[in-house]
């Protein structure tokens, strides 16, 4: 959630709508200036890939930290841009959001994700999520609200 911060205040990232899976992330998203969505997408995904598995190998306390390593390291053989640890999902897949419907239908996909997965019942009680901010609660980031 910082390095999303960082990108709205460093690269003119116009956050609308967010959630963060375990190895996956959805976001509603515009951008102002000069960096493109792709490329602040990129490093994103890039700069926090390298920070959690240093993360990981950090944490004294993580016993399965070997299985974990060796299943990041595992997934680069599915992937031509990774080669010590894959932490994301390859791919970028921008879908312009041109009519209302198509943007409430990508804001149900994306608050509905944790639900989907059974980690809560309730997009809003999800906290990696900015569902809380479209239920009138503050969440963690701050968000351009749509619509």
């Amino acid at each position: 959630m910082d390095s999303l911060g960082y990108c709205q205040k460093e690269k003119g990232l116009e956050l609308y709508a967010w959630c963060i899976m375990t190895n996956h992330i959805h976001l509603i998203v515009g951008s102002i200036g000069e960096h493109e969505i792709q490329g602040i997408i990129r490093d994103f995904k890039k700069y926090t890939s390298v920070k959690l598995v240093q993360a990981i190998k950090d944490n004294h306390q993580e016993s399965r930290k070997k299985w974990i390593l060796w299943l990041l390291k595992k997934l680069t053989e599915k992937s031509s841009k990774h080669q010590k640890y894959c932490f994301w999902q390859d791919g970028y897949h921008p879908i312009e959001l041109s009519t209302n419907e198509i943007m409430q239908q990508k804001l149900d996909y994306v608050y509905l994700n944790p639900v989907k997965e059974g980690i809560v019942s309730e997009p809003e009680d999800y906290l990696c999520s900015s569902a809380r901010d479209y239920a009138g609660i503050k969440g963690l980031l701050n968000i351009k609200h749509i619509g």
